[in-house]
């Protein structure tokens, strides 16, 4: 919607994603934590599995989920808005720039959610949302920081897809980024002790 909207005007398709995209974070966070933690992120899960609050088997389960629900997403938002159902995107994002961003985008939503976690965890859905939100503008990448959303994005050749050749890049770039938040919150919460 946010690039019917636009009318080629790519700053205006940018807000308008933004917009949806933190709000309904911020809504599915507080509908699914009591559910499933709200795992919408294979690197979330990972940093989970990393720390040892979720087994590899549930990382697993999980990660196949999340790509699977993301996929279906993405036909489904193409189905509400009369595209075909299946595509691939065009649109190109690579370069070690934009991979930079990826990684800092990754880094800085697992910071968000980990410190969140560890003093208010009732601020982690509007710190994700408002995360996503402020990350579209002030990354390069426009913050995916999720490879089931990078996955399903190839799959959509609008506005907010990803060319299927860069997907391989964004994810070693989000599995680094949260790696690297893993290791120094781990680190950080050792010395506070």
């Amino acid at each position: 919607m946010g690039e019917q909207l636009a009318d080629g005007n790519a700053a205006i398709a940018l807000l308008g994603n933004t917009i949806a995209t933190g709000a309904i974070l911020v809504v599915l966070i507080l509908i699914f934590t009591p559910i499933s933690g709200a795992h919408f992120n294979p690197i979330v899960s990972l940093s989970f599995a990393w720390h040892r609050q979720m087994t590899w088997n549930e990382c697993l389960s999980y990660t196949t989920v999340q790509i699977a629900g993301g996929i279906m997403g993405a036909i489904l938002a193409h189905a509400m808005f009369s595209l075909p159902l299946i595509q691939f995107s065009a649109h190109t994002r690579s370069g070690a720039g934009v991979l930079t961003g990826e990684m800092i985008a990754s880094f800085g939503l697992l910071a968000a959610i980990l410190g969140c976690l560890r003093s208010r965890p009732e601020a982690v859905p509007y710190a994700v949302g408002l995360f996503i939100t402020a990350g579209y503008c002030f990354t390069s990448s426009t913050s995916f920081a999720n490879p089931a959303v990078t996955i399903a994005r190839s799959l959509s050749d609008t506005f907010s897809g990803i060319r299927p050749n860069d997907v391989p890049g964004f994810i070693v770039a989000q599995i680094a980024g949260a790696l690297a938040a893993t290791v120094m919150f781990r680190w950080l919460w050792a010395r506070a002790r």
